[in-house]
């Protein structure tokens, strides 16, 4: 009998713990911005938007929960609300954190292979398919090569 409780016990307490699971996202901090004006938060949001998170680097500032990219947030907050223009904002992270900060960087020497680099992959694995298959047919077509009859 006393197996049987102890079993229940563990059972409710497990499913208390599946149930509460998806709420430990309510824990996490939330930044709240008063904004002066709609203006702002709009310029705001697209800058968060468009800033890479350089911890992250798969994550643009806005979807990142780094610490780091807290601190850049405020920063392009207290840029926004002083005044500070878009392209202003823009200018200083890339002059702070180099053009990796941006989601789409500027054609530039240094990030020629960014831009080119994909098509040139393609067009590689494109050349290396296409021999593949040549070779596969030439193998197959030759009458010389014995047959394999096991």
């Amino acid at each position: 009998m006393n197996i049987i409780v102890d079993k229940h016990r563990y059972l409710k307490s497990a499913l208390l713990l599946l149930l509460l699971l998806p709420l430990t996202g309510v824990f996490a901090g939330i930044e709240l911005h008063d904004f002066s004006s709609p203006e702002k938060e709009e310029t705001y949001k697209q800058l968060t938007y468009e800033l890479r998170c350089l911890v992250c680097q798969n994550q643009n500032l806005a979807d990142s929960n780094a610490d780091l990219a807290k601190d850049l947030r405020e920063e392009v907050f207290e840029m926004v609300e002083s005044g500070k223009s878009r392209q202003d904002i823009i200018d200083f992270m890339v002059a702070r954190y180099g053009d990796f900060v941006l989601y789409r960087p500027p054609l530039q020497a240094n990030t020629t292979f960014l831009w080119i680099g994909p098509f040139l992959i393609l067009v590689g694995g494109i050349v290396i398919a296409i021999i593949f298959i040549r070779r596969h047919r030439l193998n197959a077509d030759d009458p010389e090569q014995p047959e394999d009859r096991s």
